[in-house]
């Protein structure tokens, strides 16, 4: 009777953490797009012609940290969370960059679709809310990079470069749901 349990226990957990796995989208198209908008990035990065002093930013690490202790739900709306936010800060004034607009554009679309993507994969699509401390880092980006510098193309490099290290942060918070 007790080794029936454990069973019954063991299977039930195996389950349920293979169920909350099982969007098949993180399987097959998450990766492929990750790699994708990095690429774009880096594209970005190339067509830059100025170099940049880095400014301080204080990067989220605490609440990656969170995240990553978090449920696979929980994950999946913070990962969501920070690729929308990214595409709104993305969608400010950009044309000092000395970006391609197409290049730009392409980005947008590929970090919308994993937005997108990532969200079908979240099984209560009941209102939660936003991770406020994310929201308001992004904010800070806003205006104390982006305005303060007034829109310029070192403002624009230096959030292309802390963008990228959210990518590569969230590509490692959605593939542990896969491992």
């Amino acid at each position: 009777m007790l080794c029936r349990m454990f069973l019954v226990c063991v299977s039930l957990s195996l389950y349920s953490s293979a169920s909350s796995l099982s969007c098949r989208w993180v399987h097959h198209k998450f990766s492929h797009l990750s790699k994708r908008s990095m690429d774009l990035l880096d594209t970005m990065a190339h067509n830059s012609t100025n170099t940049t002093e880095d400014a301080e930013i204080n990067f989220p690490n605490n609440l990656y940290n969170q995240a990553s202790k978090a449920s696979a739900e929980d994950k999946l709306r913070f990962s969501v969370q920070i690729l929308e936010e990214m595409v709104a800060l993305f969608e400010e004034d950009h044309s000092n960059a000395s970006w391609e607009e197409q290049t730009v554009e392409h980005f947008l679309m590929v970090v919308t679709q994993q937005a997108e993507g990532l969200h079908s994969c979240i099984k209560s699509h009941g209102h939660k809310k936003k991770n406020m401390k994310l929201e308001m880092y992004f904010k800070r980006l806003s205006r104390r990079v982006l305005e303060h510098m007034g829109h310029s193309a070192e403002s624009w490099e230096l959030i292309r470069k802390e963008m990228k290290v959210h990518l590569m942060k969230t590509d490692q918070l959605v593939l542990s749901l896969t491992n």
